[in-house]
């Protein structure tokens, strides 16, 4: 059984949305690495006002690319969880025959499954902002509590804003609805374990999605699984009832996950 975990958080946001998780998986004798995205790995403030402009033209293959060379430098086969925007890269990962077993938490769209009409209203000032193509966009402190944490309160709202909310290279917004560069074979017979997981309070990842993504990855005979989250949100990984859904994630992961020795890779095809 692995005993490593890489966390792949989502757009808009810092690594730091997995402390919670970290803590938690150590605590249960696991090594946990939480890597920020390309040209993301400095401080909050220096994210908001003085991006690094290569920043916004990142694309989805260059970020799922940089969490290859990650997992493929480290000494086992890791299990990868990712929530949104890092559940897309969990599953294109698996289908680089990369990790033990992978969870999707909440995952923004694959090629072939289409936003729901509320992603697409929760997602479209970002997708409005000029030059969002070529630089990266931000969400407000209202849009990330309509769309991310609209069942806590105003308090909690802000302070995970100001921990965790950071701009997003625009370019994957459009990649994502358009599915330019996020496509997964779903009939890869030889990956490594998945499960899905949805919120049947989430606005921004609504159910249907989750569900739809589920339906075309049971087209593998690589075992897939799916579970819906009871009263939870988007940002289900760093708001009240968090540890829930670390237990869900990594028990599942563990006991479903492959052995294979030797690095990162677990066989199949790399660059997909």
């Amino acid at each position: 059984m692995s005993k490593t975990v890489v966390l792949i958080h989502g757009a808009g946001v810092t690594p730091a949305c997995w402390d919670h998780f970290v803590w938690h998986y150590e605590r249960r004798g696991y090594t946990c690495v939480a890597p920020a995205w390309p040209f993301a790995d400095r401080p909050v403030a220096q994210l908001r006002h003085q991006p690094d402009p290569a920043f916004g033209r990142l694309t989805i293959r260059q970020i799922v690319d940089h969490h290859e060379r990650l997992v493929r430098a480290l000494p086992e086969p890791p299990i990868l969880i990712g929530h949104s925007f890092g559940g897309l890269f969990v599953q294109m990962l698996l289908d680089r025959g990369l990790g033990a077993a992978g969870v999707a938490i909440e995952p923004a769209p694959c090629a072939g499954v289409f936003p729901a009409p509320a992603t697409l209203r929760q997602t479209l000032p970002m997708l409005m902002t000029w030059g969002s193509w070529s630089r990266p966009v931000s969400m407000t402190l209202s849009q990330f509590a309509r769309s991310c944490m609209h069942l806590s309160t105003p308090a909690e709202q802000r302070e995970a804003f100001e921990r965790y909310v950071v701009p997003a290279p625009g370019r994957i917004y459009f990649q994502a609805g358009l599915s330019i560069g996020n496509g997964v074979d779903f009939r890869n017979d030889g990956r490594a374990p998945l499960l899905l997981l949805a919120g049947d309070e989430d606005r921004l990842v609504p159910k249907s999605m989750v569900d739809a993504t589920f339906r075309r990855q049971r087209q593998s005979r690589a075992l897939t699984e799916y579970r819906s989250l009871a009263g939870r949100t988007h940002f289900v990984i760093a708001v009240h009832g968090w540890q829930e859904v670390a237990d869900v994630a990594i028990d599942w992961a563990s006991r479903h996950a492959r052995s294979r020795t030797g690095g990162g890779l677990t066989g199949g095809p790399s660059g997909r």
